[in-house]
């Protein structure tokens, strides 16, 4: 492939990195990983609630990784409540499944932008042989998209398994018990998961350059070179 066309891929495998790095880190700030609504079981009963009368106990719920608010119905309006999940909600919730989510996003970013790096001096420096060339691209758009992979397996099971929406709902309930009505994932969610996918797109673009797979040799780069070896 000529060097013109290799750069430019190279250009935009590495915009492409960059652009999910910033994608994460705003992604982590915000309070739109996932969205719901809760019901006031209590209330509800109480009155015998149905139809038309039950959204009278429907409230809302939206949370992120480190914040949230929710918005508790019980038929007398909304009452909005604000929570974090450091240090308030670290004993209800599955601690060290919610840090290793923060953990995987940071290494998410670090390896985002390092491979943004790496890729821009592939396509206006001289590459190295080692971590500067094709090896490295491939390993850190894989450690990417790994990371990404985890970050929504790990987090999607905190929220499914774990119940984490009942449990930030019921969070300093006394009298009243909430249960998930509706929930889904939002924006920041699936913005992992086109960053997980735009690095494995990186890796089709290293191979569409013309780049082997590092760790597989052709059959006749052995044979030469064993016969060079048989000529000394």
């Amino acid at each position: 492939m000529p060097a013109q066309q290799k750069k430019l891929i190279f250009c935009t495998a590495g915009v492409l990195s960059l652009a999910c790095a910033l994608g994460t880190a705003a992604a982590i700030g915000t309070q739109l990983w996932v969205r719901g609504t809760i019901l006031c079981t209590t209330g509800a009963l109480l009155v015998n609630a149905t139809g038309p009368e039950l959204h009278k106990f429907i409230g809302e719920i939206q949370y992120g990784l480190f914040s949230g608010q929710r918005v508790r119905q019980c038929g007398l309006g909304g009452r909005p409540f604000q929570f974090s999940f450091f240090p308030d909600l670290l004993k209800i919730i599955p601690a060290s499944i919610h840090v290793s989510v923060i953990l995987f996003c940071t290494v998410l970013i670090i390896f985002a932008l390092v491979g943004a790096g790496f890729f821009m001096f592939n396509a206006f420096g001289s590459p190295y042989e080692t971590l500067h060339g094709p090896v490295g691209l491939y390993l850190w758009s894989f450690i990417a998209c790994s990371c990404g992979c985890l970050i929504m397996i790990l987090f999607s099971s905190e929220v499914k398994i774990h119940h984490l929406s009942e449990k930030i709902a019921n969070f300093k309930e006394g009298t009243f018990t909430f249960k998930t009505h509706s929930e889904q994932f939002a924006n920041s969610f699936w913005t992992i998961l086109v960053c997980s996918l735009v690095h494995f797109l990186n890796a089709l673009l290293i191979r569409f350059a013309g780049f082997e797979f590092p760790f597989s040799k052709s059959k006749d780069s052995g044979r030469i070179t064993g016969a060079v070896d048989l000529m000394y």
